[in-house]
């Protein structure tokens, strides 16, 4: 992403997406879908989704002005926790009415929409600098990216932070649904309205995130929405058939709008404080460390749910919620009222430097 110009990387990530999920119903009605090819397509959109997400990380600051950026990473959130409600909520519906196999048409199609719309945008990138390739150079720019994160104590914490909440996340998030069901005894129809209140509050979240920060300041606003709000993650055990859904709704809603407003915030951070010619490098070593944490919380969450039972392992997984958020008061995001905007100067940064470049 550092090398490369984004925009042609996020339409061929779409077209590789359309056309692996059109091939399913396709080789369906052709007598050829194995279980074998759905595992490959699914391993394929992940890589393409993992390119696409990147890119599009790193190509917002080339098209907005500084000062728009905490804007436009609250529309992309807030588009995605709302797509995330419509995608839960129709995906049934639509499977009902034409089935499993012929319903992923429905996803094609959405990435035939993702194609139009990059088509639509008219600017252009600046091609980046041209260095000479030698071997090994792609291993040495991933090492740089991991560097950068281990050495620079703002993306240090933060990474540590996503990677911590994740897991808590991840964690009771892979169980709430057998909570729900088992323990609560609720029917699928509630259940799913129940989880779609739930991710409405990533809109909500994504909404007041810029004035939030505006009013208290980018770097406590992420104390907030990291570690004060999450706490209300602890309604969720208290959950009881009738009036007591209230709590899991309260709770899911709360800590949807936490997570997504936290996002937006570090999201613009990342991009106005590292350096443009390491950003892409940033994002895909944040993500890969941040990411990689949500299968351990699945893994987590059925361990626990199986040795203490669904309850007692939803208390304990939702306050790791809150309780991740200490990996920030223990950060430079104490003490603060914003975060910084752009790199520090002197011997720090140039340490950093020389270092990524190979001579430190």
């Amino acid at each position: 992403m550092d090398r490369l110009p984004r925009r042609p990387i996020m339409l061929a990530s779409a077209a590789v997406s359309l056309g692996l999920f059109l091939s399913i119903p396709l080789t369906h009605r052709a007598g050829l879908l194995t279980f074998g090819w759905l595992l490959a397509v699914s391993l394929l959109a992940g890589v393409a989704a993992v390119f696409f997400q990147t890119a599009y990380t790193v190509f917002l600051p080339s098209i907005l002005d500084p000062e728009d950026l905490q804007e436009g990473n609250a529309a992309l959130h807030g588009s995605a926790s709302a797509a995330m409600i419509a995608g839960q909520g129709g995906g049934g519906l639509v499977v009902q009415l034409v089935g499993a196999v012929n319903g992923l048409l429905t996803n094609a199609a959405t990435f035939a929409v993702s194609l139009i719309c990059l088509l639509g945008i008219r600017h252009r990138e600046r091609p980046a600098a041209k260095e000479p390739r030698t071997p090994g150079a792609l291993a040495r720019e991933v090492g740089q990216g991991l560097v950068l994160v281990a050495r620079d104590p703002w993306f240090r914490a933060l990474t540590l932070y996503s990677a911590a909440s994740n897991v808590a996340l991840m964690g009771y998030q892979s169980i709430v649904v057998v909570f729900l069901v088992k323990d609560i005894q609720l029917a699928s129809g509630v259940v799913g309205a129940l989880i779609a209140v739930s991710n409405a509050g990533g809109i909500i979240g994504a909404l007041i995130s810029r004035k939030v920060a505006d009013r208290i300041g980018t770097a406590r606003a992420l104390l907030v929405f990291g570690l004060w709000q999450p706490m209300l993650a602890l309604l969720i055990p208290l959950t009881f058939a009738g009036p007591g859904l209230l709590f899991y709704a309260v709770g899911g809603f709360c800590v949807s709008a936490a997570v997504v407003a936290e996002n937006v915030i570090k999201s613009g951070f990342q991009q106005r404080y590292c350096p443009p010619e390491l950003l892409g490098r940033l994002s895909a070593s944040s993500y890969f460390l941040s990411y990689g944490a949500l299968p351990l919380g699945a893994l987590l969450g059925g361990v626990l749910g199986t040795t203490l039972g669904v309850r007692p392992a939803i208390w304990l997984l939702t306050a790791g919620v809150p309780l991740a958020g200490l990996i920030l008061l223990a950060s430079p995001v104490r003490g603060r009222r914003d975060l910084p905007v752009a790199p520090p100067t002197g011997a720090d940064r140039c340490d950093l430097g020389t270092s990524l470049n190979g001579t430190g």
